[in-house]
């Protein structure tokens, strides 16, 4: 992924796209302090999940500012926080649509055992090792609720 970055950078200071320059950077950035941190755990380097879940995050960041630009009356603001999203999303694998993340929930369900809101946990760390980048969590947690049995 880091080498993917550094090439998509090159790319667009080729093409001169001022946009897509500046959100790689703002990416090359944030993943620099998640490294830094890294190593201040031990860990070395951040790995390929961490990277993912950084660039989700990065996204969710993006939403919440358009949001608040677009009722700030700041349509200038709000475009161009959808364009670095935009930018952001390109990096990240193919998103599981309602579907794949139902069917993905139930397997996950099945496989763990689980068989109250108690094993929610349990649920929900299956999911994110095995679809890290690709499934939206904040989502994918409330159908997991949904689906256990209370009690």
């Amino acid at each position: 992924m880091r080498e993917r970055f550094t090439t998509e950078m090159k790319e667009a200071m080729k093409a001169g796209d001022k946009r897509r320059l500046g959100t790689i950077r703002l990416i090359q950035a944030a993943l620099k302090d998640k490294d830094i941190e890294a190593r201040g755990a031990g860990k070395g380097q951040a790995t390929d999940e961490e990277i993912l879940a950084l660039l989700q995050k990065m996204i969710k960041q993006r939403q919440e500012s358009i949001t608040m630009y677009d009722q700030g009356g700041r349509p200038e603001l709000a475009q161009q926080e959808r364009e670095e999203a935009e930018v952001i999303s390109t990096f990240l694998p193919k998103q599981m649509d309602d579907a794949e993340v139902n069917a993905a929930i139930q397997a996950a369900i099945a496989e763990t055992g689980a068989a109250s809101m108690k094993d929610m946990g349990k649920v929900v760390a299956a999911l994110r090792g095995k679809y890290a980048g690709r499934m939206d969590f904040g989502k994918a947690s409330g159908l997991v609720k949904e689906m256990l049995p209370k009690g």
